[in-house]
């Protein structure tokens, strides 16, 4: 007994000993933490006390205890003294009679009282926004401005990143019940603007803010908007630009823009973009103005809309472009060519190859607007997929090794026809014993086969034809036209979309046919929808998960994934597009200049073909310029069809060399090389510059 006691005396002794340890260690640490120089003989005092308590040493636990506590409170006032310690943002708010501003290390924002007009200083620049006006709240029938509102009142908020204004607006004449909150948020030198409201029971149609920049119209003044490939506008661009519409359509294929002044620029992104929007205008001679847009969901605001601004002292379109595709980055978004082939390994028979577009049946209905009045026999174009087939081999005896192959009109009444209730294939082009031959024809060449599908038109004579299906607008009308061959047609809701996709391609599984991709015709182009329909409503971002789960229906079977263009909604999505050059006047004139923004974010996240037309413009295609140059410069798949001569089959396949080298490399660099900005350089990762001459219409590639 006896010596079990000296045994737990002496393991406490030792425990004791341990525990003393640990604390002069801790003590050796105390005098790292600093405090201002007029705190140091407090410092040096109180951690001079608790070295003389443990110089004292302990015999029992319980003393530890107590000398770790006064110890504890020596650090604690440390802490709380420390001169380098955790803090809120230094920024400063200032309230005068005219004015609130806010103010960080590198931005100054003053919001005036009187009309809510922004001024915003970066560095030497001070950046002025329009005041409110009368289209701030845009109504059914009427407009509204934030100035309206009866009351207005702001407040702080702080965090250890950012300082904000928050402005609360409310009692609106005929809404007293409806408030808005307005935030500006500063954070380095960023600005974030944000729309909330605590009682969103308000019907509108659009909110306008912030409101635009102010800016000159002097030559070197550049509106950067990515409209389709991308444009820029100087100040004293002598056309009348006027384009609004959503964001994720031809009027901006990116949710973003931005403008240069004095060498200065600010970009303007738009966070929550599904229900963003934008309206830009130039009248001849300038300036340029650009409106973001908020459109309700549903009626309502439902979330919080965000716009982000980012300010730079140095910037030009190559900069701009790069800021966002920063942002995609960061937020998750951006997806490299690299992992969409890890992910479908058939991306990889697609890459650095020509693509060949080829039509089975083309039938105009009478009331369709293509329909020829004069020539009848012409609203039926037939060519059979044995002929089709026949036509694929030849393409490659004569040089086309590999190729991506787009085939129209297989359905059961042709090409824009009878959607979405297209199968079986049409007879007449082979039934599907032709279009089983087709594919295998593909196969056997190493060829990639896709079908171009449509899962939006609804035609009237489709089997499964029902209003009850169709998107229906807030006034309880449904869209209706005659534009293409099929002729009557509304819009099929997107909440119904992936049914009918995995139906149809079932049946091409079942009948042996070969898909190996799949075109979605306008699901990356149309703006993103909403439906008022009773049973089966649909926000534009629950669209936008629609037409994605189709996607990832047809990708999980190993399908190439392509559409129309390339919106930025959809480029995680989607491998290869039909088109996405630039945006022109009756496909002639250039709107602004032209500039490849897109590719400056996303070129090495998706595949983009151009024409390979010598100067006869089309389609996107300013008129006067080569197309195969455009295709070159952006290294881009190209574009062949049958009965190509050999020039042609030797300029693609350069193309496709250039593409097969480049494609999943990002373009680094884009250059105006003289004042006309007809010459043009871009530079991709791996070093290759493409150097292109629009009016000489020269070219040099160099290869690092």
């Amino acid at each position: 007994m006896i010596t079990m006691l000296l045994l737990t005396a002496c393991f406490a002794a030792d425990d004791v000993a341990a525990r003393m340890a640990v604390l002069e260690k801790h003590l050796e640490r105390l005098a790292a933490i600093s405090v201002p120089e007029t705190l140091e003989d407090q410092k040096r005092e109180k951690i001079a006390r608790i070295e003389a308590l443990i110089v004292g040493g302990a015999a029992e636990a319980q003393q530890v205890n107590d000398l770790y506590a006064r110890m504890d409170e020596v650090r604690a006032w440390l802490w709380d003294h420390a001169a380098n310690r955790p803090g809120v943002d230094p920024g400063e708010f200032i309230e005068t009679v005219e004015s609130w501003t806010l103010r960080n290390e590198v931005l100054t924002a003053t919001l005036a009282k009187a009309d809510l007009a922004l001024a915003v200083t970066f560095r030497d620049k001070t950046w002025q926004f329009a005041p409110c006006d009368r289209q701030d709240i845009r109504l059914a029938g009427r407009d509204m401005s934030f100035l309206d509102a009866a009351a207005r009142s702001a407040e702080v908020l702080r965090t250890s990143y950012s300082i904000a204004l928050l402005l609360t607006i409310r009692g609106f004449p005929d809404h007293p019940d409806q408030s808005l909150i307005l935030g500006i948020h500063l954070s380095g030198a960023e600005i974030r603007f944000s729309i909330t409201s605590p009682e969103d029971v308000m019907d509108f149609q659009v909110i306008e803010w912030p409101k635009p920049l102010v800016v000159g119209n002097g030559p070197d003044t550049l509106s950067v908007i990515p409209c389709m490939q991308g444009m820029i506008v100087p100040g004293d661009w002598n056309e009348r630009i006027d384009r609004r519409d959503q964001t994720n359509s031809r009027t901006l294929y990116m949710p973003w823009w931005g403008q240069i002044e004095d060498g200065h620029g600010v970009i303007t992104i738009l966070e929550t973009s599904d229900d963003g929007g934008v309206h830009y205008r130039h009248a001849p001679g300038g300036p340029t103005t650009v409106q973001p847009l908020w459109y309700s969901s549903l009626r309502r605001l439902r979330h919080p809309r965000w716009a982000l601004y980012a300010f730079d002292a140095g910037a030009s379109h190559v900069s701009l472009a790069k800021r966002y595709r920063r942002y995609v980055v960061e937020t998750g978004r951006f997806v490299s060519l690299a992992e969409k082939q890890a992910r479908t390994p058939n991306l990889g028979k697609v890459m650095g190859r020509p693509v060949v577009h080829v039509g089975a049946l083309y039938h105009y209905v009478w009331q369709s607007h293509y329909y020829n009045k004069e020539r009848l026999e012409a609203n039926h174009q037939l060519v059979t997929f044995a002929t089709l087939a026949e036509q694929l081999r030849d393409l490659n005896a004569k040089g086309i090794a590999k190729a991506y192959v787009h085939l129209d009109g297989w359905g059961f009444f042709g090409y824009d026809n009878g959607h979405p209730d297209v199968l079986p294939p049409g007879e007449e082009q082979g039934g599907w014993d032709g279009l089983r031959l087709f594919a295998d024809t593909c196969d056997e060449l190493g060829w990639i086969f896709a079908t171009h599908d449509q899962y939006r038109d609804f035609y009237f004579n489709a089997a499964s034809f029902d209003r009850r299906l169709a998107l229906e607008h807030e006034d309880g009308t449904f869209e209706e036209h005659t534009t293409w061959c099929g002729g009557p047609q509304t819009i099929l809701s997107a909440v119904h979309a992936p049914g009918y996709v995995r139906r149809n391609h079932d049946l091409f599984a079942a009948h042996g046919v070969k898909v190996r991709g799949a075109y979605l015709d306008v699901f990356a182009i149309v703006p993103l929808e909403e439906s008022f329909q009773t049973t089966h409503p649909m926000t534009r971002t629950e669209c936008a998960a629609y037409r994605k789960q189709c996607f990832d229906l047809l990708r999980a079977r190993g399908y190439v994934m392509s559409s129309e263009e390339p919106v930025d909604r959809f480029v995680p999505d989607l491998d290869l597009v039909h088109h996405g050059p630039y945006f022109t006047f009756n496909d002639e004139g250039r709107i602004g200049v032209p500039a490849p923004l897109f590719n400056l974010v996303y070129h090495d996240s998706i595949l983009l073909p151009w024409s390979m037309d010598d100067g006869e413009g089309g389609w996107g295609i300013p008129k006067g310029d080569a197309g195969r140059l455009h295709c070159l410069l952006n290294a881009g798949m190209p574009y062949i069809g049958p009965g190509a001569t050999e020039a042609q089959i030797e300029r693609v396949n350069e193309a496709s060399a250039l593409s097969r080298r480049c494609a999943a490399f990002e373009m680094l660099n884009h250059e105006f090389l003289d004042a006309s900005r007809r010459k043009q350089r871009a530079t991709f990762a791996d070093g290759t510059q493409v150097t292109v001459d629009f009016d000489a219409k020269t070219y040099t590639i160099a290869y690092p």
